[in-house]
């Protein structure tokens, strides 16, 4: 098949998991054509069946917001018509499915039909979706999309909850490859972040408020009155900043590290032993995967899609948003010997492998079949 991927080229979750799909779909002999304003940074050429096209979006001094979509969806139609694309797939219904519904429109009027996937990560349905101004946009696009699924169930549920929805939603997880080998040839560097009787706590997100980041820290000082242990903040956003002063206040700042963004994920989760994500919400919590597909066991709020994530007791455990003494007291109760922690570490690599990406491609390879056929069946 010749597929377009249109996704936010960002570090977001969504961004990588529109990336990866891509990338895995070259593998197995799709041509995929990515098309988005700047190259997505997981994004690799490195194979003939992958394809970046840059939108670009001319400065004109009438606009005082340059109209991106409008950019988006002449792009799409241009590369449909050069490349003999079949299908769109379209990562956020905000603004992604409405330039693709407005491309598919000036497609069939020039005789090209394609249809269009669209996918929900979270907050484009849950933060800017459900905004007043975008709501009948957002209900539009999911409506006319071809075929729509979402990250999770909790997801789908909320957006039928939302919005007016006349379609049905499949729900395709997100998704890591999980690889033993690789892993193995890591190049593990403990000792320089942590002594020999430290335990290593890690937290990865954008430091946003929804990710509640002064839990992380305020979790991270109760452990560290029962467990020696250190805490490694990587990612960046404007909450690291109060983060730092209130490791100053509480006098732990000689035991945590902020990384800012790092490419080198892999690297920091091989050595880590815990990682804490207590966010108000995640539709997915796919950080909370990558660290179990490392074998790292998870702390985190049983908000949105984490519960179908994280196994209570099992790959770790789950609490109430902002209960920071109880996940405190399951982090304790997860480090505190050797044994334990070895069994949670084994536990949060079976699950993950849940959510290899070899099981869930054959899930968005029948979502694109299914697409196309109704393409022919309701041209």
């Amino acid at each position: 098949m010749k597929i377009a991927i249109v996704c936010y080229p960002t570090y977001g979750g969504s961004g990588v998991v529109a990336t990866e799909l891509g990338l895995e779909l070259a593998r197995r002999g799709h041509e995929i054509h990515f098309i988005t304003y700047r190259q997505p940074v997981r994004l690799a050429l490195l194979n003939p069946n992958l394809h970046y096209h840059e939108v670009h979006v001319p400065e004109y001094p009438l606009f005082h917001y340059q109209p991106y979509e409008l950019a988006l969806s002449s792009k799409l139609v241009d590369m449909v018509k050069l490349h003999g694309i079949e299908l769109l797939h379209v990562h956020y219904a905000i603004p992604h499915a409405y330039a693709g519904y407005m491309a598919k429109k000036m497609l069939k009027e020039q005789g090209i039909k394609i249809p269009m996937v669209t996918t929900l990560h979270g907050t484009d349905i849950t933060l800017v979706g459900n905004h007043p101004f975008y709501k009948p946009a957002v209900s539009f696009s999911i409506n006319h999309s071809d075929v729509v699924t979402s990250v999770s169930q909790d997801l789908k549920d909320e957006t039928y909850r939302l919005f007016d929805i006349k379609r049905e939603i499949f729900v395709v997880p997100n998704f890591i490859e999980v690889n033993k080998d690789k892993l193995a040839g890591l190049p593990c560097k403990r000792s320089q972040m942590a002594g020999d009787n430290q335990k290593i706590i890690t937290h990865i997100s954008n430091f946003r408020e929804v990710k509640r980041i002064p839990d992380v820290v305020k979790i991270f000082n109760e452990i560290q009155k029962h467990i020696p242990s250190k805490l490694l903040m990587v990612g960046d956003g404007p909450e690291r900043e109060p983060a730092e002063k209130l490791c100053e206040e509480l006098g732990i700042m000689d035991k945590v590290i902020f990384f800012g963004n790092s490419n080198e994920v892999n690297e920091i989760l091989c050595f880590s032993d815990l990682f804490l994500l207590p966010s108000q919400t995640e539709s997915f919590g796919l950080a909370a995967l990558e660290a179990m597909a490392t074998g790292v066991p998870v702390i985190s709020t049983n908000s949105g899609g984490l519960p179908e994530v994280n196994r209570e007791g099992f790959s770790g455990y789950l609490g109430n948003v902002g209960d920071v003494q109880y996940m405190a007291q399951k982090a304790v109760e997860i480090l505190k010997d050797d044994e334990t922690l070895a069994t949670f570490k084994q536990n949060a690599l079976k699950v993950a492998q849940e959510f290899d990406i070899q099981k869930i491609m054959p899930m968005y390879e029948n979502i694109y079949r299914r697409a196309l056929k109704q393409q022919l069946v309701h041209p």
